[in-house]
């Protein structure tokens, strides 16, 4: 007895185990959604207790400039009207630094601050260096003439004669950090001093100069509108809006495909074939760019006035006509489109690339004789791709409380619950086994059941039961009456009462219990016979 009390109680503890198992499993799978979704919500707004703060003011991703230079190959054939050809120079590339001060939170889920940019140079992973010189169109002569189109003759005259004086020509020969940075150029200053509203800028003139200035922005503290975070929780139907001081304008992404960057899940963002469309291909873009041809979009009025374009790399899903134009130009849009791999559940961007090309706009300006007899063409400048990755320890941190964990509880739920209906099992199983019990009116058979079973353990036939013996029958009157011709017929022997049938012992209780209620209905039917 002692032994089946431990069963009996070892199955009930496995079974109330089990049922504690099922409920926790059951609760995690309706709980831990809703809490991951608060935790995240907690902790991506841009707000000093949020973890994401520290991430945001100061950004761990390290981030490169890459600057690709398109030289132009024959300048005095384009000059003379020959069809502009360059080559593709570079990368040179720069590692950026981002830093975010004076940093206000309003009342109205905004907040402000001022970011500085600076750059350094990484020979190691540039093909080059910032002594290199490379011809480039001269965006001061050529933007200045295009400037002085509908201005007097006498003041494009006085314009020929000061780039005359000065050495300016339409070509320049000038280093990548002359071109990068800034160089002085006297005809800045001459300008200033005789148009002072056409250039909003003093002394070096470079095509990245102003960034070393700092600039102020605004971003949404959820919807990170700076490009560095978005809303949580994307989906495909989702979109990624961000604003680009390099293209003075807010740029629209759309969903192309999940993937996989370093074992996190993401959702990678394009930018759609119309970005750069004009308003007769795509009418929203009307506001953006009144152009001729698609795929560019003028930028004058966010670079001093010059007649400067933005456009995908080698003018990627524009016009052919502006790609046929310039020879030297090979669009691909796997090395020249840009992309965003952002984590959809916090809108953390994981990997991104963003690739845009500056170019100008340049033609033969009537009274202005440094302009030659220049065909009208795009000319394409340089393009850049702004990437980063995240990567180190910042990285293991993100895998390991926004993925690792997550997945832990997720599958740790459901192995909860079939642990816990496995355990339940058992003492249903248990106790289905331990029913096994003869009833009354079941009697009979249980007893030929548990007799047969006997039989089988002892290696005996089954006991046939037999009716008990009782007096003998009288014998009929003819045979009292002897024949009258005969000797008399002989007296039959008396009928010897058949033992009691030897029940065989029983293998188990329910056995002996079953033989013993045999025996008593046996007995009873003997002495109401004896009556």
């Amino acid at each position: 007895m002692g032994g089946r009390s431990r069963t009996r109680w070892a199955a009930v503890a496995l079974g109330v185990t089990g049922l504690l198992c099922a409920v926790l499993g059951a609760v995690m799978i309706v709980v831990v959604p809703s809490l991951i979704r608060q935790q995240v919500l907690k902790n991506v707004r841009i707000d000093p207790s949020s973890l994401s703060f520290s991430m945001w003011k100061e950004i761990p991703v390290p981030f490169y400039l890459s600057v690709y230079f398109f030289e132009v190959l024959n300048p005095e054939e384009i000059l003379k009207g020959g069809k502009p050809e360059v080559q593709e120079r570079g990368p040179y590339v720069y590692r950026e630094f981002r830093h975010k001060i004076n940093i206000t939170f309003n009342n109205n889920d905004t907040v402000s601050f001022r970011e500085h940019r600076s750059f350094q140079f990484q020979p190691a992973k540039s093909q080059g260096s910032e002594s290199d010189y490379i011809v480039l169109p001269n965006i001061l002569v050529l933007g200045a003439a295009m400037m002085m189109e509908n201005r007097p003759m006498s003041l494009k005259l006085m314009m020929t004669l000061a780039f005359s004086t000065l050495g300016e020509r339409a070509f320049m020969n000038r280093t990548v950090g002359e071109i990068m940075w800034g160089y002085n150029d006297p005809l800045v200053n001459l300008i200033n001093k005789y148009f002072p509203d056409m250039l909003p800028l003093k002394g070096k003139f470079g095509l990245f100069a102003e960034v070393n200035f700092w600039h102020s922005d605004q971003c949404n503290m959820i919807n990170g509108t700076s490009g560095q975070m978005w809303a949580p929780f994307m989906t495909p139907e989702s979109s990624l809006e961000f604003y680009s001081p390099e293209a003075c304008r807010s740029m629209k992404l759309i969903y192309q495909e999940p993937g996989m960057f370093e074992g996190i899940p993401t959702y990678r963002f394009v930018a759609p074939k119309t970005l750069f469309a004009n308003g007769s291909v795509y009418p929203p873009n009307e506001g953006f760019c009144p152009c001729l041809e698609s795929g560019i979009q003028n930028v004058s009025t966010c670079r001093f006035g010059a007649p400067l374009f933005l456009s995908h790399p080698h003018f990627l899903n524009a016009d052919p006509v502006l790609a046929e134009a310039v020879a030297g130009l090979h669009p691909d849009p796997e090395e020249h489109s840009l992309f965003l791999d952002v984590h959809p559940v916090t809108g953390i961007p994981m990997n991104c690339s963003v690739k845009l090309q500056l170019s100008i706009y340049v033609k033969s300006i009537k009274g202005i004789g440094q302009t030659g007899k220049i065909q009208p063409v795009v000319l394409p400048l340089m393009w850049f791709g702004e990437s980063g990755a995240m990567e180190g320890k910042p990285l293991q941190t993100f895998y390991t409380q926004l993925v690792l964990m997550p997945k832990v509880m997720h599958y740790a739920q459901y192995a909860l619950l079939a642990l816990g209906g496995a355990l339940l099992l058992v003492p249903i199983i248990y106790q289905a086994r331990s029913q096994d019990k003869c009833y009354l009116f079941w009697s009979a058979l249980c007893c030929k059941k548990q007799d047969s079973r006997a039989a089988k353990v002892t290696g005996a036939s089954p006991t046939r039961w037999l009716s008990p013996p009782g007096p003998p029958a009288p014998a009929p009157r003819s045979s009292r009456t002897p024949p009258a011709d005969g000797p008399p017929a002989p007296r039959p022997e008396p009928r010897q009462p058949h033992p009691a049938p030897r029940v065989p012992r029983r293998a188990d209780t329910q056995g002996r219990s079953c033989a013993r209620d045999g025996r008593g209905r046996q007995e009873a039917i003997r002495n109401l016979l004896s009556r």
